[in-house]
């Protein structure tokens, strides 16, 4: 319509030829008479030309998926950028361009239908909040494909981000997450940003109305900043995290998920690096021509100082068994003998459980998260033994000890009075150290016919090692010995001849 409009103001007003009129707008003379003769002032429609492309041959298999991830949740939806990846392990020669060309089109035509909301653009100053966020993913761990909780912790003012994985969400790993976070943000923001989670909010109230957990608060209190929890169903605002766990699940969470992991503590390690590298590749939203490492030395300044970190453990009370076990997330851990039938105190830590009593610390476990599993450690029995020297046949944790024990034992229980001598082996580990014993055990197997005599005569060695091999201190001091000189016997020879007469 307007170019229609600009040739008759050019014709009728203007008065310029026909020539000159098509000179100038790269129209045919023909096509401008016919335009002019129209009643109407309407402009021709010409049907589109029908070009053929590239992604035609897989258009269909395209929009196959478009289809398919229309009723799949949207965090589980492909991105044009994985989709192209498929294509081109299809076979697909073309660049990603003419995807997501295609992609934006079929969205376009009503191919997805959509609820979009309007929200309020926020802004924060330097130090002033950090957003705080889970998200649920799936990696393969030691060979397993294990459902992880990420916490996605995001400055707002720089938007410098890090990525935590946990086997679950609870109070140790949440406080773990904020220690992480600010150790590798060098300080602490003035605010916290949060929605109505858990292990935070104990009950929702009217409004702004929180029940905050009291060791949440603890946490709070430690590192000096003010928690604020979002309205419900109002995660806009805390749209900046927000946005970080659906940019993080397609851009980073893609490759770790296809990757295996031999541990979960390797696969955080390569988040926090890949955290730090995107800072310096991604640009601010807000400041183009700055990255977001770079955004963040600015900020730096504006926050508080990282204090010590804080102790997120959680401590409960556990009673012993019969069995020297305690119980904890339907898996036992052992514990001495001699606090059996007793309340201990178990404090929790993401990844060690440390059993403690009367202030001091009787055992330490790495945490398991499987179920129905026990966890021994052999050296917690040695004292029981001692009085019940049987029990080291069949007895569960005595399968853990090292080999050189478990090859010594086999020997002696072969021979009368064998599990007494192995008991007297065990007790002392206590008192020489672990290694030490090791020493002697593998000493008395290379002879070649382990005995209970062999052992007892290790044992004594251990416990009489034999004088010190070192200089002993005196007060006494050694006077340097005579030379050897053989011209005083001749001097004494040639004086006696001297003095006799020859006669005699």
């Amino acid at each position: 319509m307007g170019m229609l409009a600009k040739i008759r103001r050019m014709y009728f007003r203007d008065k310029l030829s026909l020539r000159e009129i098509a000179r100038r707008n790269g129209i045919s003379r023909n096509t401008l008479r016919r335009w002019l003769r129209q009643e109407d002032v309407t402009e021709p429609v010409y049907p589109a030309r029908v070009t053929p492309s590239i992604l035609d041959p897989y258009r269909e298999q395209l929009e196959a998926w478009l289809s398919a991830d229309r009723h799949r949740p949207k965090r589980d939806r492909r991105t044009a950028r994985v989709m192209f990846q498929h294509l081109q392990a299809q076979g697909y020669p073309g660049g990603y361009g003419r995807v997501a060309t295609a992609v934006r089109r079929w969205h376009a035509e009503g191919g997805a239908t959509r609820h979009r909301s309007a929200f309020v653009p926020l802004r924060f100053e330097p130090g002033d909040a950090f957003q705080f966020d889970w998200s649920c993913e799936y990696a393969v761990i030691g060979g397993v494909r294990r459902r992880l909780e990420v916490a996605h912790v995001k400055l707002a003012a720089s938007r410098a981000f890090l990525l935590v994985a946990y086997p679950m969400q609870s109070h140790e790993m949440l406080f773990d997450a904020h220690r992480r976070a600010f150790a590798a943000f060098g300080g602490v923001p003035r605010r916290g940003i949060y929605d109505n989670m858990k292990t935070a909010v104990d009950r929702v109230g009217r409004g702004k109305e929180r029940t905050v957990n009291a060791r949440f608060l603890a946490m709070c209190g430690h590192y000096l900043f003010e928690p604020e929890f979002c309205n419900r169903a109002a995660g806009w605002e805390k749209g900046v995290v927000e946005k970080n766990v659906q940019d993080r699940r397609r851009q980073l969470w893609t490759e770790a998920g296809q990757r295996h992991w031999p541990t979960l503590a390797d696969l955080n390690a390569w988040l926090t690096s890949e955290c730090r590298a995107a800072w310096d590749v991604m640009t601010h939203p807000d400041c183009p021509d700055l990255t977001i490492a770079e955004v963040w030395q600015n900020e730096q300044p504006h926050g508080q100082p990282n204090p010590a970190p804080f102790d997120g453990d959680i401590e409960q009370p556990v009673r012993v068994s019969a069995t020297a076990l305690i119980h904890f997330q339907r898996n036992r851990y052992s514990v001495p003998t001699e606090v059996a039938h007793r309340v201990i105190s178990l404090h929790v830590y993401p990844t060690e459980l440390v059993l403690v009593a009367e202030g001091k610390v009787l055992a330490r476990h790495a945490r398991c998260f499987e179920r129905y599993q026990t966890h021994y450690d052999w050296q917690h029995y040695i004292p029981l033994v001692q009085r019940k020297p049987g029990a080291l046949r069949d007895g569960a944790p005595f399968a853990e000890m090292p080999a050189p024990l478990r090859a010594l034992q086999r020997h002696l229980l072969r021979r009368p009075g064998g599990d007494r001598v192995m008991a007297q082996v065990l007790a002392a580990v206590p008192v020489h150290g672990l290694e030490a014993v090791l020493v002697a055990v593998e000493l008395v197997l290379a002879s070649g016919a382990p005995n209970g005599e062999h052992v007892r005569n290790g044992l004594d060695r251990l416990s009489d090692p034999g004088l010190p091999r070192g200089g002993v201190s005196t007060t006494l001091i050694l006077a340097p010995g005579h030379q050897a000189n053989v011209n005083r016997y001749d001097a004494l020879r040639s004086a006696q001849v001297r003095e006799v007469p020859h006669g005699h």
